[in-house]
């Protein structure tokens, strides 16, 4: 696969589903939110999505080796259910829109853990790239009605957030790259369910909060983004990549902050241009710091 232009009308539909299922994730946690609490939100997307993935896995099982497992937990934990309660914590403050802007960073994130703690090598462009991006996450997290600067601390939530799925992808990358991503992915969530079920129960008195009006409404918006937004998603990812190349799955980058901040405007939340600006700053910081350099005609 050379160009996006030569990918299959399957793939483009699969990549924009994608986009639509990981755009909406944010607004379905801002809706979790109505009768849950950030914790309870976080357990119960972790339960839900680990627990719907086992079948999926258990067949591969016998590829995990002695030395995977603690790796897999780490991928759980660091890559999964850390980053499930900060995103629900942040969007106690924040707009679902901004936040699924801020998650933008992820690749910026990724590549500044890349070389400062596995000695990558970075081409210049991608310094600018990360510094694009930095100067689009401060407009974002400091964005008022007024025009002025009003510091959102929440917004470095997200921000840590970004940086677990950074070091999360790394290590997958230097440290379990010869596991298959569904198995890496599967056997982490659910590694991860049963403990998230067990502080569900334990830590936090869901029981009691049945009678809240909200309650099932909430409950419907969580699975659903646990089933639809890691499971099924999953899937979909996985068949973009074997219908074209890990090049065109990764523009899901560009239409997700797109998708999360038009469904937020949509359920009344507000939109300045500082919001406007940092997306683009953010999104063309992602987009040079992955643009591959132009050989020379001599190479």
């Amino acid at each position: 696969m050379q160009a996006n232009e030569s990918a299959p009308v399957k793939a483009w539909v699969f990549l924009i589903s994608l986009a639509c299922i990981w755009g909406a994730s944010f607004l379905l946690m801002k809706k979790g939110l109505l009768a849950f609490r950030p914790d309870q939100v976080a357990a119960i997307r972790m339960a839900s999505a680990g627990f719907v993935l086992l079948p999926f896995i258990l067949h591969r099982l016998r590829q995990v080796r002695r030395h995977h497992w603690p790796l897999l937990f780490s991928v759980g934990a660091i890559g999964s259910l850390i980053p499930a309660f900060l995103f629900a914590f942040a969007q106690t403050e924040l707009p679902s829109g901004v936040t699924g802007v801020l998650n933008t960073f992820t690749p910026l994130a990724t590549l500044i853990i890349g070389v400062t703690l596995y000695q990558q090598v970075v081409r210049p462009q991608q310094w600018l790239g990360i510094l694009l991006g930095l100067v689009g996450t401060i407009l974002l997290i400091t964005a008022s009605a007024t025009g002025e600067f009003s510091f959102n601390s929440y917004g470095l939530l997200i921000i840590v957030a970004t940086i677990c799925y950074g070091l999360n992808l790394n290590v997958i990358k230097h440290k379990i790259h010869d596991l298959g991503a569904l198995t890496i992915t599967g056997v982490s969530l659910a590694l991860m369910a049963p403990p998230s079920l067990i502080y569900l129960f334990v830590a936090t008195p869901v029981t009691t909060q049945v009678q809240d009006i909200q309650f099932f409404w909430s409950l419907s918006a969580i699975l659903t983004l646990g089933i639809v937004g890691t499971a099924a998603a999953l899937i979909l990812l996985n068949t973009i990549v074997k219908l074209t190349d890990t090049t065109f799955t990764s523009s899901v980058t560009y239409l997700i902050p797109i998708i999360a901040l038009i469904l937020g405007v949509i359920d009344g939340e507000p939109f300045f241009l500082q919001h406007a600006i940092g997306l683009c700053a953010i999104l063309m910081g992602v987009w040079i710091a992955n643009k591959r350099a132009r050989k020379s005609p001599t190479q």
